[in-house]
């Protein structure tokens, strides 16, 4: 019995078990295949981009593809970067076309020459924290440019609005999209007032107003910043006009801390005030009360000489009789002097007119 089981073991288990093993061997080949083939098209890179799977980020700068963004992104990316472009547009549903909603939280599009947003640019990136469009060339900004972005934390515009896309950044940001919007960069836009019609429409904690065009902040911006304690406002670098339209930003900086670089900002008008410290000016130097009071002053002095000069020439009319026969007084006063005078000079220049008075 024990002699038949080895020829068993050693004939039958060739033909019965070892295409067993082999079939289960190529199909466990073959899906290892499909993984490692799955896992590379994940670990795909787009042309010109530099990838860090570790960090989850994209850097993807000029190259052969310049004008247009990176397309077919890893998954895993977090975190992308795409400079030096020379983009024209960010056209509608720019993120789309990876088919699916990107995991990307940091997205960079500096120094690209973006020139214009349309709406729904953003579409795709619901997950995005961090957008940096610093040094571009915004002419044109769609009213929905940020549609799509409910975690938006900081945004990124310093030094890309032009003069002409300044009302329609006002629109864009007044759209109540970005209501958890932390951080808004604006410097070097040359702005004149500041682009938000309220304040309560955000969960704004910093504003940077730095190097632009401001000469005043208007007195409702400055209600809304005293409605918003946890809210720091950089405006250095702004020429800043001295004068009595200053009143309330003044009080406002002198009554809160709201400003950490009140220290730099400098009066750039009048001419006697140039150069000084916002913060130093005296009460009255920035009192619309005492330069209406001045106003008022003079033209109160103005009326007093007005009536002293009626009341004089009142007087003058009224003794006009008077002074006419004063007048002629002193006329014929002055006559009699001059005949006196003539008739010395007469006796002094003729010697015997001279002797004949003697």
């Amino acid at each position: 019995m024990r002699k038949k089981m080895r020829i068993f073991h050693a004939v039958c288990l060739p033909k019965y078990v070892f295409p067993v093993v082999t079939r289960w061997s190529v199909c466990y080949a073959a899906f290892l295949c499909l993984v490692l083939a799955l896992a590379l098209a994940e670990d795909d890179c787009p042309v010109s981009c530099v990838c860090a799977r570790e960090s989850g980020s994209v850097t993807c700068r000029n190259g052969e593809d310049s004008g247009e963004l990176p397309v077919d992104l890893p998954k895993w990316t977090s975190s992308l970067i795409v400079q030096g472009k020379n983009m024209s547009a960010l056209r509608r549903g720019a993120f789309m076309d990876n088919a699916t909603e990107l995991e990307i939280t940091t997205l960079c599009l500096s120094y690209n020459g973006i020139q214009t947003i349309e709406p729904y640019a953003f579409l795709g990136l619901s997950r995005l924290h961090l957008l940096d469009l610093s040094h571009n060339r915004l002419e044109s900004i769609s009213a929905l440019a940020f549609f799509g972005l409910p975690q938006l934390r900081s945004l990124y515009l310093n030094y890309s609005v032009l003069p002409e896309a300044v009302m329609q950044l006002y629109s864009a940001l007044s759209l109540q999209t970005l209501e958890n919007l932390h951080r808004l960069d604006l410097a070097g836009n040359r702005l004149k007032s500041i682009p938000l019609a309220s304040f309560d429409s955000f969960n704004l904690h910093m504003l940077v107003l730095v190097n632009n065009s401001f000469e005043n902040i208007a007195r409702e911006n400055v209600s809304g910043l005293y409605q918003q304690r946890h809210l720091r406002v950089y405006l250095a670098l702004n020429p800043f006009r001295c004068n009595c339209d200053l009143e309330a930003f003044y009080y406002w900086l002198k009554n809160s801390s709201q400003c950490p670089d009140v220290g730099r900002l400098v009066c750039s008008e009048p001419e006697n005030k140039r150069g000084a410290l916002v913060e130093r000016l005296r009460a009255e130097d920035v009192d619309c009360n005492l330069e209406n009071l001045e106003a008022v002053s003079y033209v109160f002095l103005g009326i007093v000489l007005a009536l002293i000069g009626v009341v004089f020439l009142m007087v003058l009319y009224l003794n006009r009789g008077g002074i006419k026969r004063w007048l002629n007084n002193i006329r014929e006063a002055c006559r009699d002097q001059m005949e006196i005078y003539h008739y010395r000079y007469e006796q002094d220049s003729d010697p015997r007119l001279a002797n004949v008075a003697v």
